[in-house]
């Protein structure tokens, strides 16, 4: 780095610190160095960045419209950068990923066995959970998402939306009937997830019609594999995702109900942190997903 940029630097943190010996000790240098860095710009510049006293430290008009110009000037500096090195190295390390639980079991696990495959120098860690996580506050690298992605904080990519089902078990049906039409199943157990809050409602349409049925039944559960638990042991029907329910419907375990009537597609979307140039290895688990699943 220049000595002037070193001086930009040291400026930026002098400035957000409030002090020069506050500033020193994040730098591992002296007060006496921040200050002969700030005055070395304020010599170039032929103006006062600081005003300073015995008892505290405040930028001056100029040194705050300094003060965000060094911001972009140091940002665009790393960048360039992170630029480099990305596009020196080849995919390695560990990278952390989270995901919707029976999206990461069903799509995503096998999809990542392929990645290692293609990518051994890479190790994954796989959290899943179905709540909202911090993806700076708990080193996510990079997550799944489901639904409209709204902070801007992130940049987002969409994948193929999610087809929703409905199923339920042989003798589920056989006990209760198989419905003909959707405004059938307002006479049916249906099974229902927690998270849809209350008085959730299934939305189906056919062409211009459009039928809604509340989600009554005795089951609910937090988790959607517990409900398919509970559609193939027959307690009632479930509306879930595709991915979840094609392989009881394969095998005979559950009937697909109502394949004419359509249910609302869920949006999915990989999404990554915005403040920085992503590394080798998280533009490749980007760009090798979007391939398979965009």
């Amino acid at each position: 780095m220049s000595d002037k940029l070193r001086s930009m630097q040291v400026f930026v943190v002098a400035a957000t610190a409030e002090s020069f010996a506050a500033a020193g000790q994040l730098l591992d240098l002296s007060a006496v160095m921040v200050g002969k860095h700030v005055r070395a710009l304020e010599q170039q510049l032929g103006a006062r960045l600081i005003e300073r006293t015995t008892r505290k430290q405040s930028l001056t008009e100029i040194g705050s419209s300094y003060l965000e110009r060094c911001r972009e000037v140091l940002a665009s500096v790393e960048a360039a950068d992170q630029v480099a090195e990305s596009l020196r190295s080849a995919p390695q390390g560990s990278l952390h990923i989270s995901a919707p639980v029976a999206f990461g079991v069903y799509c995503l696990t096998p999809l990542i066995s392929a990645y290692v495959a293609a990518f051994p120098a890479v190790q994954i860690q796989l959290s899943l959970n179905d709540r909202v996580v911090d993806m700076a506050e708990e080193g996510i690298d990079v997550a799944l998402r489901s639904g409209t992605v709204t902070d801007t904080a992130l940049v987002a990519r969409a994948l193929r939306p999610i087809e929703i089902w409905a199923a339920a078990s042989p003798a589920y049906l056989e006990r209760r009937g198989v419905p003909r039409n959707a405004a059938d199943l307002l006479q049916h157990e249906c099974l229902a997830l927690a998270s849809w809050g209350n008085k959730p409602q299934w939305r189906f349409s056919r062409g211009s019609a459009l039928v809604n049925v509340p989600v009554k039944g005795a089951f609910i559960s937090n988790n959607g594999q517990a409900l398919l638990a509970a559609a193939i042991g027959g307690m009632g029907v479930a509306v879930q995702a595709e991915y979840l329910l094609r392989s009881a419907v394969d095998t005979g375990q559950l009937v697909r109900l109502l394949p004419d009537w359509q249910l609302p597609l869920r949006a999915m979307h990989i999404v990554r942190r915005a403040e920085r140039q992503p590394s080798a290895k998280l533009r490749s688990f980007i760009d090798f997903t979007l391939a398979r699943l965009g």
